[in-house]
């Protein structure tokens, strides 16, 4: 081979090698900017609408967001599952709304107000709350019926009194409680504060109470668990990072702070 020769060989793979070069530097670049167009940037405040019974488990899963999107801020409002429904229905701003049972969250499908099918994220099952160490020897659903004890449940309207009265049908028990509470927590309260003897609540608000209450199973719950369902709202000011924090709500990140609070998985 000549020297010349060996000369135009070096040439043309010296241009083969920077041609793959140019190629991968293309290809990169162009990877990138799919990448960028796929995921909107994440920042800015995300208002989530929430029933009450989530309020522990979404205040760590808010915190764990922020982190996770430096820039972001989760703000919440806690109640009724049936008044945030008729607030969002009524034009209160909001990205999204997490529902304590498929029938408030229809209050809003129904009204146009969601973007999307909502998903169901955890199950939540009843509990009897008791004053700490069960003075009274509640055993059952029944032992609320009882002459001279002050139960509490939570109003018909919202789904603990709902799940409540479905087990109370099955048993086919009639109880007359001292309140009816506009929420899971109000009714949990009432037993903190010792103005009732019991209330009818959820397993995750008697985990979450600690030591201040303890908790009773009763086996007509299992007939009376709440799905909980979980949507983007239709008009949502900050859709993208609204999708990103369910997103987190529904990963196993998400997943595992809403057991260890005591939630069921779908």
């Amino acid at each position: 081979m000549t020297r010349s020769t060996r000369r135009t060989h070096r040439t043309l793979r010296a241009a083969g090698a920077g041609a793959a070069l140019l190629l991968a530097l293309t290809a990169c670049s162009s990877a990138s900017d799919t990448g960028s167009s796929a995921s909107p940037q994440v920042s800015g405040t995300v208002t989530v609408f929430a029933a009450a019974s989530l309020e522990e488990s979404f205040t760590k899963l808010g915190t764990q967001f922020e982190r996770q999107y430096p820039g972001t801020k989760v703000t919440f409002s806690f109640g009724g599952s049936d008044s945030l429904a008729a607030s969002i229905t009524g034009g209160a701003p909001a990205d999204v709304f997490a529902a304590a049972s498929p029938k408030t969250m229809k209050i809003v499908t129904d009204a146009g107000g969601t973007s999307g099918t909502p998903t169901t994220f955890v199950r939540n099952q009843l509990e009897i709350a008791t004053l700490p160490g069960n003075p009274d020897k509640i055993s059952s659903l029944k032992d609320l019926t009882g002459s001279g004890l002050k139960a509490v449940l939570c109003d018909e309207s919202v789904p603990c009194g709902a799940a409540a009265k479905k087990a109370l049908d099955a048993s086919k028990l009639e109880l007359t409680p001292v309140s009816y509470e506009q929420d899971v927590k109000g009714a949990l309260t009432k037993v903190e504060l010792k103005e009732a003897d019991a209330a009818v609540v959820y397993k995750t608000d008697v985990r979450a109470a600690g030591d201040k209450v303890t908790g009773v199973d009763f086996p007509e719950s299992a007939d009376a668990i709440n799905d909980y369902p979980i949507a983007l709202l239709k008009d949502a000011p900050n859709a993208e990072a609204a999708q990103a924090f369910i997103d987190l709500v529904k990963s196993a990140d998400g997943q595992k702070v809403l057991t260890e609070a005591g939630f069921l998985t779908p």
